[in-house]
């Protein structure tokens, strides 16, 4: 099934830590942003609503866990 990947449902743990980080800490509002659009663009191509070439789209998927691995560690250190 193809669904999107907020980053609320993967760190539920951090609901409220994020909401915070995002109306406070510009930094972290870019990552979030970033991540969000990136998800959004491998959901358009999984769903055939944007072609991409199976490379590009693995190379995106690697982008959005590295984001995710980013947003984790500033979620831990912060």
């Amino acid at each position: 099934m193809i669904t999107k990947h907020p980053i609320y449902q993967d760190f539920p743990e951090y609901a409220d830590k994020i909401k915070d980080l995002f109306h406070n800490n510009d930094e972290f509002q870019v990552l979030l942003h970033s991540y969000t659009k990136l998800d959004e663009k491998i959901y358009k191509i999984e769903t055939d609503e944007e072609l991409a070439m199976n490379d590009e789209l693995t190379q995106l998927r690697k982008n959005r866990v590295f984001l995710k691995d980013e947003i984790f560690n500033f979620l831990k250190d912060n």
